[in-house]
């Protein structure tokens, strides 16, 4: 395995030349953990390493530390010495999401991606909406999107047609696959997408099959999976970290768990090219600042209303447009808040270092009074 297997390249090349140390080597970190990273060396090895203190405190936030998929630059340690990441090369690309709940911190699913991968099916799990904010994001990164509609075989085949060009609507630019992970229908298709150097994210729902495809693509058991649920119909998803892996002959392959939540980390720009429809429309509205709700002249509701836009895509647009301004506003207050207390802290130690000051002048006073009644 060589450097251009896991996916170097003139980018990182030239990144790496302007590091200020010549005794650090580049790695590729392939798996993270709460104390340490897993990581390829040039040659293949496989090492564990640890964060600098330097690069934990140069962070702007939890995005900016290393994440799996990210080149960065080791320290070898010798015997018994630990390997330490000084440094983390600037990303191509990345793939995030916002952290699930009400956080306003971004969470990174995997750096330096070529494509993303985002296994569904025709079935329980078809989600036009949810899969429009993959999309969206999809498109943010930078990265290349491929959907396999997977488990086509539980499912008829005009069905699985009808998903594959829904999908194909809201994503002109998409590579979709009709595939079954039982069968191994459709896995040639996608492994045209996997050449060497190549990095790919797989994403989805819990029990699509997503370790069934990891396994076959790896060509053995890489992840445990579990029985069908009889009443379901679903396997339980077995990948429980995110983890880059290198295919033989391939490229990489970065398997992620189960998302429950898809939340935006994006903004007003990707929505409108990703909504370039309803932009268009938006274009017509009789005001620049219609709401597109009951507003007069509104050509996106008189669209829908002519059957020329599917309200439900209407109402994914709003929703996402609500969405990306609430992070916004959430992101202002807690800068706001963070500015706050950074001069709150600066104040308290500018006046704890002018009490030290008064201080150490007021025992150097007395000293001085004490040496001049030794003199008398």
């Amino acid at each position: 395995m060589t450097l251009q297997d896991l996916g170097w390249n003139d980018f990182f090349a030239a990144a790496f030349a302007a590091l200020p140390e010549n005794d650090w080597v580049p790695a590729r970190l392939i798996r993270e953990s709460p104390i340490n990273y897993g990581a390829f060396l040039a040659d293949g090895e496989e090492i564990d390493v640890v964060l600098s203190g330097k690069v934990w405190h140069d962070a702007v936030n939890d995005a900016d530390l290393p994440a799996v998929g990210d080149w960065v630059a080791v320290k070898l340690g010798g015997e018994n010495e630990e390997h330490v990441i000084r440094a983390r090369l600037p990303r191509q690309s990345c793939f995030s999401r916002k952290m699930p709940g009400k956080s306003t911190e971004e969470q990174v699913i995997g750096a330096n991606i070529d494509i993303v991968a985002v296994v569904t099916d025709a079935g329980e799990d078809f989600n036009p909406r949810r899969m429009e904010r993959y999309f969206t994001l999809i498109q943010r990164s930078g990265a290349k999107a491929v959907v396999l509609l997977n488990k086509a075989d539980l499912y008829p085949k005009a069905q699985n047609q009808e998903a594959a060009e829904i999908l194909q609507k809201l994503c002109p630019d998409a590579a979709i696959h009709i595939t079954s992970a039982l069968h191994d229908t459709g896995l040639k298709a996608l492994l045209k997408h996997l050449k060497k150097g190549t990095t790919m994210c797989i994403v989805g729902s819990s029990g699509v099959g997503k370790s069934t495809l990891v396994n076959q693509l790896y060509g053995e058991e890489w992840q445990w999976t579990d029985d069908v649920n009889e009443v379901t119909g679903k396997g339980r998803h077995t990948t429980t970290a995110r983890e880059l892996v290198p295919l033989p002959k391939r490229g990489l392959l970065i398997d992620n768990p189960g998302m429950r939540e898809i939340q935006m980390w994006t903004d007003e720009q990707t929505l409108r090219e990703s909504f370039a429809d309803v932009e268009q429309l938006a274009l017509q509205c009789r005001f620049q600042d219609c709401k597109h709700q009951n507003d007069k002249g509104c050509a996106i509701r008189a669209a829908v209303d002519d059957g020329l836009l599917d309200p439900s895509r209407l109402d994914s647009y709003l929703r996402l447009d609500d969405e990306i301004e609430k992070l916004r506003r959430r992101q202002k207050k807690r800068q706001i808040n963070t500015e706050r207390r950074a001069k709150r802290d600066h104040r308290v130690k500018a006046r704890n270092l002018n009490d030290r000051i008064q201080l150490e002048a007021d025992e150097i006073g007395l000293l001085r009074h004490g040496d001049d009644g030794d003199l008398d």
